[in-house]
């Protein structure tokens, strides 16, 4: 399996979709990087990134809202197409199966209630996401005890 791990915003809001009986979270997400190039001009470059997240716990969409800071992995697809000037172009697309809300974008600054500017993970492989609100108090606590070191 080949994994792709992105970290970026979120370009608009999510949609859930159902589809043939199941669940799918779709979003983009957009990492933006800055460079030199040969010339020493200072460049901007944005990867976008469509991603299908597949499950039935839906309670991390009302989150997934545009500008928010997200860490997603998963597998990765790519399309090749012609755009409308008749130009070869690309899609870059993944199939989610982790996601973790980062914090800031413009979620936090609004202030969206405690988890904003917290670090969040869904997978759709956890039994432990079960209400919206919940999600950050699902993870588990590590006492100093159980450390391993």
């Amino acid at each position: 399996m080949i994994k792709l791990q992105i970290v970026g915003n979120l370009g608009k809001d999510c949609i859930v979709k159902e589809v043939n009986g199941k669940t799918v979270i779709n979003f983009s997400v957009v990492h933006s990087e800055r460079y030199k190039d040969i010339q020493g001009n200072q460049k901007e470059r944005a990867i976008w990134v469509e991603c299908a997240y597949w499950t039935e716990k839906t309670g991390i969409a009302p989150y997934l809202t545009k500008g928010k800071m997200i860490y997603a992995e998963g597998s990765p697809e790519a399309d090749a197409y012609m755009n409308k000037d008749n130009q070869p172009a690309a899609t870059l697309r993944m199939r989610v199966q982790t996601v973790q809300l980062l914090g800031g974008g413009s979620g936090a600054a609004e202030g969206q209630g405690a988890n904003a500017n917290t670090s969040s993970q869904y997978s759709g492989n956890s039994a432990a996401q079960s209400a919206p609100g919940n999600y950050a108090a699902s993870q588990p606590t590590v006492a100093a005890d159980d450390l391993p070191f």
